[in-house]
């Protein structure tokens, strides 16, 4: 019986409409955290969301961008000159550019058979069955077919190219705001000569997109020489924040440098690859394999724009709005907990208000019934006559 009266009283309570009561509270302390917490939400608003995160802006953040990058600078690599088509891959340029700086050179490799590595299994290639000695060593290895001399004996280490720390990299960006219908470069347009003698400066130059890998290294926090040894792969960040309630020629990129790949205990770390030159000598087919180690940029374009719309501001003003009413719902919880000790607010604060028919019908539900009285006699039959009998009866209504 006491769960269905709950439930009653929740059904019933559910369909009450209740609406907020005005009570001016005489509380110096606490008039003076509702106004703290009003000023909190409103400098909130002010600061953050109009002037710093610019809510009144609709927004782009998936623009349409191109990347062109070329490399220069020429350098000794042992007894060889080198230049661009000798270290750069690829080079017809693009958002992955690689710079060889270390190489390790197998010569004069022909198909055969030879011994494999001493203790490790790394070939893909094919073995014979037979044990054979490892080249001018005394111990016995198994037989494979493969590119013989194997490069674990043959390759020859060659000097690092350290002074390509001065090589320069030209890195081209155009971007384009399809909503805002704005296209915009890392370059001006009319100082194309500029470029040939220009290297970036955030202040000085920043429409100067020429880096020097040293440069690139040092923004990274990475040592060149250790670069030069292991190899490893940059992250070469654009970033594009345009504000379009300004002129657009104020939108202008930044740089950013981060290392991307990890280089810590782990058993393949830097950035290296392999390729291989083929020649023909007396009718055989030789070739030179080459380990190259080197400097890999990844350019990695990232833009943001946004323009005055009236819809978003709508949205923010409604939004800052809303929320200082919360204001009131935090000092009505602190007056309620921790000075309404003897809950004087409270009762005053909540009041339980009904319809006029509702009252009507609690007034007649109180009320005592209505007794009407009722006449009922009979006759008593004696020796002589009958003789009537009479009493009241009281119905209640």
């Amino acid at each position: 019986m006491g769960c269905l009266a709950f439930f009653k009283d929740f059904f019933l309570g559910f369909w009450d409409y209740e609406t907020p009561k005005v009570m001016v509270v005489k509380d110096r302390k606490l008039g003076v955290i509702y106004r703290a917490v009003q000023l909190l939400v409103i400098t909130y608003f002010i600061w953050h969301v109009f002037i710093s995160q610019k809510a009144y802006q609709e927004t782009e953040t998936r623009p349409e961008s191109s990347v062109y990058t070329k490399m220069r600078g020429v350098a000794m690599m042992g007894d060889s000159v080198q230049d661009t088509t000798e270290y750069v891959r690829p080079s017809e340029g693009g958002d992955v550019i690689s710079t060889i700086l270390r190489r390790e050179v197998t010569h004069d490799q022909t198909q055969g058979t030879c011994a494999e590595v001493s203790a490790k299994h790394i070939h893909n290639c094919q073995r014979t069955g037979r044990c054979i000695p490892y080249y001018n060593y005394t111990f016995k290895t198994c037989e494979i077919k493969t590119w013989c001399p194997i490069e674990e004996y043959a390759a020859v280490r060659e000097p690092a190219m350290e002074k390509a720390i001065n090589f320069t990299v030209f890195i081209k960006n155009s971007i384009h705001f399809p909503k805002f219908k704005v296209l915009r470069g890392n370059i001006k347009p009319n100082k194309p000569k500029k470029l040939l003698r220009c290297h970036y400066h955030p202040v000085t130059n920043p429409y100067c997109p020429v880096f020097r890998l040293g440069f690139i290294a040092a923004q990274a926090r990475e040592k060149f020489s250790e670069l030069c040894r292991t190899g490893g792969i940059i992250g070469v960040f654009i970033n594009w924040k345009c504000d379009f309630d300004k002129d657009p020629s104020e939108c202008r990129p930044t740089y950013s440098f981060r290392r991307l790949d990890m280089r810590k205990n782990l058993p393949s770390s830097g950035y290296y690859y392999r390729f291989a030159k083929y020649y023909h000598k007396d009718g055989v087919e030789y070739r030179t394999l080459i380990k190259a180690y080197g400097i890999r940029l990844d350019v990695i374009v990232q833009g943001y724009a946004g323009r005055f719309s009236l819809i978003p501001t709508i949205i923010s003003i409604v939004t800052a709005m809303t929320s200082v009413g919360i204001c009131s719902i935090i000092c009505d919880w602190i007056m309620l907990t921790f000075i309404d000790k003897n809950e004087v607010f409270s009762e005053m604060k909540f009041d339980d208000v009904i319809s006029q028919s509702q009252q009507t019908s609690r007034l007649q539900a109180m009320a005592p019934p209505t007794l009407t009285s009722q006449m009922v006699c009979h006759y008593k039959t004696t020796k002589n006559a009958p003789v009537p009998a009479c009493h009241a009866k009281y119905i209640a209504q």
